[in-house]
């Protein structure tokens, strides 16, 4: 026989406590994996997407069923937007298209698959919407009537604004290279050439003084010829 491993009081009471607990959380478990399909048949798509204007997106889709496909099944896949109830965008077997996205909107998607990307060029703000992915099919059941059922929450489009960025030439020069360029040649200037206001006036005076050395000697030779041919008192 087993010997019995005695335990203190207190670890006992919180052991007892733990093997009560454990079939809640153990059924709590079960209900939460079971709840990711509380219905036999449904859509599972992103909650949520984004997109910058002028550019696209994709929203993908899966769709589930506990049905068996008619031999000729004529599955559609139709396209809502804004509301649950709201217009309809797309319809696979006639290739309407809404006008709002014509030539925008594409479907990548082949019977009997059932899953599949709709893809929206161009995006514009006016986009930014709720959008609901929904099926029709023939299935083999004794009423024969088609399933049509469709995504109860649908995939919310966000547009954000495309970031400009300003282009900067490449030629041109922050002010503060300018500034120190001109101080550069500044500081060259005074260091290793004279001012050239000061070489100009230098030039200046150096012609006034040649021309000054050439001209007197001429007005002192016209004034001794003037006093010697002047006639006498």
């Amino acid at each position: 026989m087993a010997q019995l491993v005695s335990l203190p009081g207190g670890i006992l009471d919180m052991a007892c406590v733990l093997l009560l607990l454990l079939p809640a959380a153990c059924l709590q478990a079960g209900n939460t994996a079971g709840s990711y399909r509380e219905r036999p048949y449904g859509f599972d798509q992103p909650t949520h997407v984004s997109g910058v204007q002028g550019g696209s997106i994709e929203i993908p889709f899966t769709f589930y069923f506990p049905w068996k496909l008619a031999k000729n099944p004529q599955m559609r896949i139709f396209w809502r937007w804004k509301q649950y109830h709201g217009e309809f965008i797309y319809d696979s077997s006639s290739g309407f298209i809404h006008k709002h996205f014509k030539d925008r909107i594409f479907l990548n998607w082949t019977q009997p698959q059932t899953s599949g990307v709709l893809t929206i060029l161009d995006l514009k703000e006016e986009d930014q919407a709720v959008y609901f992915c929904r099926v029709f099919m023939n299935v083999e059941k004794e009423d024969k009537k088609p399933e049509i059922f469709q995504s109860i929450k649908g995939t919310h489009l966000t547009i954000t604004q495309e970031e400009h960025i300003p282009a900067v030439s490449t030629t041109m020069q922050s002010p503060s290279i300018i500034t120190s360029a001109v101080t550069t040649a500044g500081l060259e200037d005074t260091e290793g050439q004279r001012n050239p206001s000061l070489v100009n006036m230098g030039a200046i005076v150096g012609v006034v003084v040649a021309t000054a050395v050439l001209i007197t000697p001429v007005y002192v030779m016209l004034i001794f010829l003037w006093w010697k041919t002047r006639p006498a008192d």
